[in-house]
Order: C-alpha cells, then structure tokens, then sequence
C-alpha cells in the first residue's frame, strides 16, 4: 500500500542503507544498474519542501506560471481510455471520499495533494534519478529496484509511498539534491514509520484479479 500519513520518528541511516543494499540486487539489463538515489532527511528536506510548496501556491494563484514546471518525461498518457480512465477515478474518487472531499471541494483537494510535497510527514525523502543517455528499458529496471526498497521496508516496520508528483518539479529538485546535469529525475518517495491511527491510511486500492488479465496460449 501507499501510506499517506507518517509519525515525525526518525529513521536510522543504517537501516536506510540496509534498504538500498536489498534493493542493489535487484536486476537490470546487462546489469547496467541504472539507479542514483538521494536521501533528504532534517534541513535539507525541509527546506525542498518549503521551495516546492512556495512554488506550488504560486501556480494556485496563478496558473500560467504551471508551464514553466513540466514533467521531463511523461508519465501518464496524453489520452486516457477504458479501462484505465475508471480505474484512475475509482482510485482518486475513492481516497477523496474516505477524507471527506467532495468533487467541488477545491480547497481540500489542493490541500490534499500539496500533501505529495511534504512527503505526507514521512522524516524521509528520497529522490530518484537516471541517466537521461539510458533509454526506457532502464526505466522498467528502475520499477524493480522500487519496489525492492518498498518491499525491504515493510519488512523493517516502515512504510513508504512512491510520488510521481514530484516530477513537475525537477527544476527545483535537481539542484537542490546536486544532481548533475546528465541526469533526470524519475521520482520521488516518501519513508517512514506510519501513522496507523491516520484514516488515510485505512485506504486500499482493488485489484483486477489475475485471471482477468492472463491469457493462457495454446
């Protein structure tokens, strides 16, 4: 699951590390390891939250200015179609109405996603990059190693909640970790220890079921 509320509880280095090493072994084409990882935890976390959601109720205030933050790669498609349009809407529609966010509650959805730039309180971020020469076969290796930190922390007591809303804003977050200018981000993450008494946290996505989407060959 993604959690979306953390406790303030420090998480130590070590075993942030101990997750990345899990994660190093996870495989990749021609083992080119494709991964960089960058750890924000106290002042440096901070002080990327306060420059993104400065940035953030700016665009609010004034939309134009959204176009001078934009993914680096696109994410989601340009045209959604069926079954995936419904499934995003059962997703979003189904979070927001857990916390009580009705469709025309534009204060609160925008309270709830500026959430995304606060790592939903988690005391860890971590920020991902690529090498912008590698090509989309890197990035599926990048999903494994992904969920390979996510997995490894469950075992560990933490939960995490991976955040492609970051990406609009890698202008900001590029030099703020020191990444170099060959590299591109991929995403963010949120770690921590979870908040279990957060109603968010209650919230699960369905599943479609294995057998709607195998097809046995013949």
């Amino acid at each position: 699951m993604s959690a979306r509320a953390f406790l303030p509880q420090v998480v130590d280095r070590q075993i942030i590390m101990h997750l990345l090493e899990v994660a190093s072994r996870a495989p990749s084409g021609t083992n080119t390891q494709p991964w960089k990882v960058y750890v924000l935890q106290g002042p440096s976390r901070d002080a990327l939250v306060s420059k993104v959601c400065t940035v953030h109720d700016a665009i609010r205030a004034n939309p134009e200015l959204g176009a001078q933050y934009q993914e680096e790669y696109p994410y989601y498609p340009d045209k959604w179609v069926s079954p995936y349009i419904e499934r995003r809407r059962e997703n979003g529609w189904g979070l927001y109405g857990l916390l009580g966010i009705g469709k025309g509650d534009k204060d609160k959805m925008y309270a709830q996603h500026q959430r995304n730039y606060r790592f939903f309180d988690a005391p860890v971020g971590l920020m991902f990059t690529i090498d912008r020469v590698l090509e989309r076969g890197s990035l599926l290796d990048y999903g494994m190693f992904l969920q390979s930190i996510m997995v490894a922390a469950r075992a560990q007591g933490l939960q995490t909640c991976p955040q492609a809303a970051w990406n609009m804003f890698a202008k900001i977050i590029l030099p703020h970790i020191g990444a170099g200018d060959g590299e591109m981000l991929v995403c963010g993450m949120a770690l921590g220890y979870a908040d279990e008494s957060a109603l968010v946290n209650t919230f699960y996505t369905s599943r479609v079921s294995a057998r709607d989407f195998t097809t046995w060959v013949k």
